[in-house]
């Protein structure tokens, strides 16, 4: 079972505090952070690095704002993952509006080209075992529109992003 990936759009200032590293610890160390209305959080799962490799031809790296809307951001737990119990990437307003206006503007026939299973699993990308024929329009396509609709809420209301990657399941 691999990592799985879920959103969490956040006011750039929290009840007074404008630091990322401890709004993180503030929501997630809190059991309940899932509970969120459905417009806050959004749930990539398992796919994150296939959408990833997807919109850069990368399963890690790609240039901004591409690369922003999966991977990029900072990585706010290097020290403090075990505290969690999960990492914690933070992207800033200022990066979420440039990756938001990307994935609106790129349609997801346009990444589509990129779906290749084979290429993907020797590429490193997570879980490329599990991809099949049926899995880019049934899995990625609504995944794809799901983050780009995501990511436009959060640029139309000045938020931050804060990724977090922790195991499946």
């Amino acid at each position: 079972m691999g990592l799985a990936m879920s959103y969490l759009r956040v006011p750039p200032v929290l009840e007074g505090e404008p630091d990322p590293g401890r709004i993180a610890r503030h929501i997630f160390g809190a059991a309940g952070w899932r509970k969120r209305s459905a417009a806050e959080l959004f749930d990539l799962g398992w796919t994150w690095q296939a959408v990833h490799y997807l919109v850069t031809g990368d399963p890690w790296d790609g240039r901004q704002p591409e690369a922003d809307a999966v991977c990029g951001g900072r990585l706010l737990t290097e020290d403090g993952a075990d505290e969690l119990g999960m990492d914690v990437i933070y992207l800033a307003p200022d990066r979420v509006k440039p990756a938001a206006d990307h994935l609106a503007a790129t349609p997801f026939a346009e990444v589509a080209g990129r779906y290749d299973p084979e290429a993907m699993g020797k590429a490193g990308v997570q879980d490329a075992g599990r991809l099949d024929g049926a899995t880019r329009d049934k899995v990625l396509k609504p995944a794809y529109k799901g983050l780009a609709e995501f990511f436009m809420l959060a640029a139309s209301e000045g938020q931050a992003v804060y990724k977090v990657m922790a195991p499946e399941g």
